[in-house]
């Protein structure tokens, strides 16, 4: 029983990770990826739709970002989206595509993304904890049922912190990385 909450957690913190490097990789540096905007929610026949469903993202050159929707209707809702983001872009549309040009960043604009990488970067430590807690909890739970004894929940408990620390680990050198990524000109 012990092992089996022990795996949930460390699949749940691999997750965990997991979308804290997709956070990261949401934050721009100097290159064009379309990631950046592909999750941008656009109204959609009233409904938030993110964008990757309404239109293909292609990054031709390294400052620009081509999107072509499928729908021509969504064009101007997809420019709205765009422009309202927080990542400070202007598209133009010809009437086909939409073009992102992405501007050179400023040291300013720079130090903003890393602020922001930092916050994401404790979101997910926040997750990696929550999910020892809660593991924690089940844990003590079958120490107290009887169900395993106290050695083997004070190993689990060893065991769960070494997993945490690690995970832990891992989003401080995808952050570290992300900052080096950023600052470097």
């Amino acid at each position: 029983m012990i092992d089996d909450t022990l795996t949930d957690a460390e699949l749940r913190m691999d997750a965990a990770v997991e979308h804290a490097q997709g956070e990261f990789a949401k934050i721009r540096t100097g290159r064009a990826n379309p990631g950046l905007i592909a999750d941008l929610p656009v109204e959609y026949y009233g409904a938030p739709t993110p964008l990757q469903q309404l239109a293909g993202v292609t990054a031709p050159e390294a400052r620009m970002l081509v999107v072509t929707p499928y729908d021509r209707g969504a064009m101007k809702e997809i420019e709205r989206a765009i422009q309202s983001s927080d990542l400070g872009l202007n598209p133009s549309n010809d009437g086909l595509v939409i073009r992102v040009i992405f501007p050179e960043l400023t040291e300013e604009r720079r130090r903003q993304f890393v602020k922001r990488a930092k916050e994401r970067a404790e979101d997910g430590r926040i997750a990696v904890r929550n999910i020892r807690r809660h593991a924690k909890t089940e844990i003590d739970r079958l120490a107290r049922d009887g169900d395993v004894s106290d050695d083997d929940a004070h190993r689990a408990d060893k065991t769960l912190q070494d997993l945490t620390d690690r995970h832990v680990h891992r989003i401080d050198e995808l952050l570290a990385h992300k900052e080096t990524e950023l600052l470097e000109i």
